[in-house]
């Protein structure tokens, strides 16, 4: 049984570059690297295709978290802070024994 080759991603890479710059055609390639023509044509396919997508900035879930995490606290400190405001009002006219009214 013949075992699968796997290639890694950065020689996938280079192999398609040097075939977009023509520094070597597909059967070139093919045959250098002994890789069949249909499996080229495919990496470089899909090259192409992500190509664009290099230059997003897609947010991951990780950051979407954070961001809602980030948005909780600061609910969560505007409601501390206005209940510690009339905390403080309500002390500051009461005739609390031991505080002194300014």
């Amino acid at each position: 049984m013949n075992k699968r080759r796997t290639f890694t991603p950065e020689f996938k890479a280079r192999v398609v570059l040097e075939m977009i710059s023509g520094e070597k055609g597909l059967m070139q390639a093919s045959r250098e690297y002994g890789i069949k023509d249909s499996v080229l044509s495919r990496w470089k396919q899909e090259f192409l295709e992500r190509a664009a997508g290099l230059f997003e900035q897609p947010q991951d879930n990780h950051q979407q978290e954070q961001e809602a995490r980030i948005a909780e606290l600061e609910r969560m400190v505007g409601r501390l802070t206005m209940q510690l405001d009339m905390a403080k009002k309500v002390l500051g006219t009461s005739s609390f024994p031991g505080h002194n009214n300014e």
